[in-house]
């Protein structure tokens, strides 16, 4: 559907029974969030909040709570949009084929931003303190924007062309930031408007950014998207609103003019303040760190705005829906920038980032069936490729082992490397390398290793399904628990320091070393509590590939370095335990547990939706 703005979208989902709306007074700390997540669980509408606690605007939640409703969002411009992706992969057979590139020419039509004299966020002022201060878990240091478009600009180049559009986390209070006048900012070193702000630095300038909250809701996904360097999201966003991006400027501040608010302001040079901590989308806080900040200069706001937000915690959530659909949009543009690759799962349960599943060629000839090459290429290309470099564990199959293997199909895959690998061979790792800044498996921040596992070739073991009941552990470890043919999870001991933890995982190894008939049984994670991690295969992903960090939490049996390779005999150890040194786990406030629940009852705003 093509939507001029928020409340065009939430009109039209509130006729089609796709929206509730709360009208009794509600607490933005703490409370909203657990009212988002549990009608999010619950597969809900739409959450319109008319009166908040210190607030005088609406606030809007869960607006892509369900596939089905992002789907209908972003219908029809969404075809416009894949065959605009599809001639960019593939022009040639595009030019046999005119169809295809008459159905993308609304998308090419709506991508080129046009200027406006009249835009309506400018209608009104406010102040930061006027927002809805949503805090999320209670360990959060304070409130947060969780659905900002943050725009900057190259301070070399002022063309919109060069502009970076952002979805960067901004918290609003909390820690040491004056209130309403100064606003925390963190974003990954990588992303565009690092490269901004590092610029501006060289140039000894401040640099100038612009907070967008609200518009049209393709503008959102666009400030997420993984576009390549030099393609501006707000061109992306015109195309998939089906409807031109428009701006204006206000006091040198480039301005979004469908917005519902809009927050300008100056990074300050050369000096940052501790954000957070923050609970993420992997399940974990993200600790306080020392971030640049945003010096407030303005706060505009429509008529009739509406604020909206999102919730994150452990996966899935909401931000899982936009993930699904940036895999639908670059599908073909993946294939076209890594050729031979077939298919790539950035897995959800996982955290996304932790774990990657792809599926790749293995044209070299002769093809040797047990000696991966052209995969370890894929692998090289894939961790030098956007977003796909954060990958900590990247596991790659040869597509012609099986032609019909899903990479979204995780357990099938794991079955299918399970049944290859050779753990002697097959294991490469990248040690003292950059990682998400937001993965707390090592450390230090954004320092860590990664592991490429590589199998093609016949099967070379059949799994087991069931633990052979007569079979001793050390002590210290308990409850054996099969998750997935050939997957062992176990309880490890507790331990306060990680050397320690590392005696007992040696000890453990060297106890398997005595057992036999051990290849059917590949894979052994050591986790806290094996009967949580055994419960679902969600469990598993989230457990093993969130709490581990592989050049130190990976063993194996009879485990040798030659020329500098590591290998080992079956079965590879994970250690999965929570160490020392790891953040937090997001655990909600029973007492707004008990709060939202009473929304539920009969005759609640929340009855049959929770």
């Amino acid at each position: 559907m093509k939507f001029s703005s928020l409340k065009n979208c939430i009109d039209v989902l509130e006729k089609q029974g796709e929206l509730v709306k709360i009208r009794s007074l509600v607490d933005p700390d703490l409370e909203m969030a657990e009212i988002t997540r549990r009608v999010f669980d619950a597969r809900g509408p739409a959450v319109l909040f008319l009166n908040i606690k210190n607030s005088r605007f609406p606030a809007l939640s869960n607006l892509f709570g369900t596939w089905g409703r992002t789907q209908k969002i972003f219908e029809p411009q969404l075809g416009s949009l894949k065959a605009l992706v599809d001639i960019k992969s593939d022009i040639g057979s595009c030019l046999k084929s005119p169809g295809r590139i008459i159905k993308a020419l609304p998308a090419l039509i709506r991508s080129l931003p046009l200027k406006t004299s009249r835009p309506g966020v400018l209608e009104n002022q406010c102040s930061i303190l006027d927002l809805p201060m949503i805090r999320c878990w209670p360990n959060d240091g304070g409130a947060f924007i969780l659905l900002p478009q943050v725009f900057s600009k190259d301070p070399g180049n002022d063309s919109i062309f060069t502009s970076n559009l952002g979805m960067y986390r901004i918290q609003i209070s909390g820690n040491d930031y004056v209130p309403g006048k100064e606003v925390g900012l963190h974003y990954q070193l990588q992303r565009g408007i690092g490269n901004h702000h590092k610029k501006a630095l060289e140039r000894a300038q401040a640099l100038r950014v612009s907070i967008f909250i609200g518009g049209p809701p393709a503008h959102t996904l666009a400030a997420v998207m993984p576009l390549p360097e030099g393609l501006p999201e707000i061109a992306f966003a015109g195309a998939l609103a089906g409807r031109n991006f428009k701006y204006a400027y206000k006091n040198k501040y480039f301005i979004s003019a469908d917005a519902d608010f809009c927050i300008t302001g100056t990074v300050v040079p050369w000096k940052t303040k501790r954000e957070g901590p923050f609970g993420d989308h992997l399940g974990y806080y993200s600790l306080e760190h020392d971030y640049p900040y945003l010096k407030v200069e303005s706060v505009y706001h429509k008529k009739d705005a509406v604020f909206p937000f999102t919730i994150v915690g452990r996966p899935p959530k909401e931000d899982s829906n936009f993930g699904r659909l940036i895999h639908e949009i670059t599908r073909s543009a993946v294939k076209d920038s890594i050729p031979g690759v077939i298919a790539v799962n950035a897995v959800d349960d996982a955290g996304v980032h932790p774990l990657l599943l792809v599926k790749a060629s293995e044209r070299y000839v002769p093809y040797e069936k047990r000696v991966p090459r052209e995969l370890l290429t894929h692998a090289s290309r894939i961790l030098g490729t956007g977003q796909l470099s954060l990958a900590k564990y990247l596991l790659i199959c040869a597509s012609e082992d099986n032609l019909k293997l899903d990479v979204n199909d995780e357990k099938a895959f794991f079955i299918h490397m399970l049944e290859r690998v050779d753990l002697a061979s097959d294991l490469h790792f990248f040690t003292k390398t950059t990682m998400d800044t937001l993965d707390y498996s090592t450390r230090d921040i954004t320092m860590g290793s990664k592991l490429v596992i590589a199998a093609a070739g016949e099967k070379r073991r059949h799994l087991k399904t069931r633990f052979p009941q007569d079979f001793s552990l050390p002590q210290g470890f308990k409850n054996p628990r099969i998750v997935l043919p050939g997957i062992v999870v176990l309880e490890g001991p507790c331990f306060k320091t990680y050397p320690k933890g590392k005696i007992q995982i040696n000890g453990l190894k060297k106890h398997l070393q005595t057992k036999k008939d051990l290849d059917s049984l590949p894979l052994f994670v050591v986790v806290d509590d094996a009967l949580f991690a055994a419960k679902s295969f969600s469990n598993f992903l989230w457990v093993t590939f969130l709490r581990s960090n592989p050049s130190h939490d990976i063993y194996g049996v009879n485990e040798k370095t030659i020329f500098k390779h590591w290998g080992c005999n079956p079965p590879l150890i994970i250690d999965a335990r929570i160490k020392p040194f790891h953040a937090g786990q997001l655990v909600p406030d029973k007492r707004v547990i008990e709060k939202v629940d009473a929304l539920g009852k009969k005759g609640g705003p929340l009855s049959g939706i929770i």
